[in-house]
């Protein structure tokens, strides 16, 4: 039994306290699936809330219980335990982490074709371009250090002397003009304005050529081979569910994040929406696709850094045969 595995047998008690109030129980003739989110609930979760709230997942026979995420929640090792059935993955390395580990669990869909990743920079301080911050410091989270930094030293040259540790406050990027913060491009940036009252420059990495995908639907290689229509059903019901909160009405999504949230507000919610759709984080047509040539590109940026085996067989850590049509 490898680390991965250990630490999630003392999870599951975590699981359990999450949602006291939220036991799945199957109704006759549909499928009961457990869903860990990898935050608590906000926008750039919506289309999972809004396909629970709109009955997406039980007009195709599943009764979907949502685990809300959490500092106290880790996805993986929910995964990887068997706790969970679905779990939402961040970002592709923790798809090919899991499968570095052996863990038998894979990437079925993406529902964000861009990662929201950012940085973020003052105006009028030279920043023009991502390029232009090499030399500069930056505020990153220790997952950032061995995430999508290793993409940024690889394309732009920065160094690991640059880096400097993030707390999630906007405090130490506001007091220094020359600071540059990580962010998701659908919270920070807004937050940063309202606090600091100022427009600060926005740089998405996937508008960079950082390849990673987000917002993964995360499913066991048992679960794919017990019940493989239960797999495709719920990745059609998510894809239509992420259509719906970003491209129609969201008001069905919106009302149970805010109740599983209550230090959410509408006004966070609806700029999140409004971001997802002017950066096509969330795309119009085609949500949850993945394909061979995008994974290959991540792999090969991040092996070509040592980040995983050069040989290591990233295929086995997603599955084609489960997107949405």
């Amino acid at each position: 039994m490898n680390t991965l595995r250990l630490a999630a047998l003392a999870l599951c008690a975590v699981l359990a306290a999450c949602s006291p109030a939220k036991q799945a129980v199957e109704t006759p003739g549909r499928t009961a699936l457990k869903l860990a989110t990898d935050w608590k609930a906000e926008a750039e979760l919506g289309g999972y809330y809004q396909a629970l709230a709109t009955g997406e997942y039980a007009k195709r026979g599943l009764d979907v219980t949502l685990i809300q995420g959490g500092p106290g929640v880790n996805v993986p090792q929910l995964l990887a335990a068997g706790a969970v059935d679905v779990g939402v993955g961040s970002n592709s390395f923790i798809v090919l982490n899991l499968a570095q580990q052996n863990v038998p669990v894979k990437a079925v869909a993406a529902f964000m074709d861009k990662d929201p990743q950012v940085l973020i920079a003052h105006p009028g301080q030279g920043v023009n371009s991502i390029a232009d911050m090499k030399g500069r410091p930056i505020l990153l989270s220790d997952a950032s250090k061995t995430g999508f930094w290793v993409w940024l030293k690889a394309k732009h040259g920065f160094t690991d002397d640059q880096v400097h540790s993030y707390n999630y406050s906007a405090a130490p990027f506001l007091a220094d003009k020359r600071v540059i913060q990580q962010g998701y491009v659908t919270s920070e940036p807004y937050l940063i304005e309202r606090e600091g009252k100022l427009k600060p420059a926005v740089f998405l990495l996937a508008d960079d050529g950082y390849p990673s995908y987000a917002s993964m639907a995360l499913v066991p290689d048992a679960l794919i081979a017990k019940n493989p229509a239960a797999v495709k059903a719920f990745v059609e019901a998510t894809a239509a569910g992420w259509t719906s909160y970003v491209y129609g009405d969201a008001k069905p999504g919106d009302a149970l994040i805010l109740k599983d949230n209550p230090e959410m507000t509408q006004d966070v919610l609806d700029q999140a929406r409004d971001k997802m759709r002017s950066y096509s984080v969330v795309p119009r047509t085609g949500v949850g696709a993945m394909t061979d040539a995008r994974w290959a590109a991540f792999f090969a940026a991040t092996s070509g850094q040592g980040v995983y085996p050069k040989g290591m067989d990233y295929k086995r850590a997603y599955s084609l045969d489960y997107l949405p049509k």
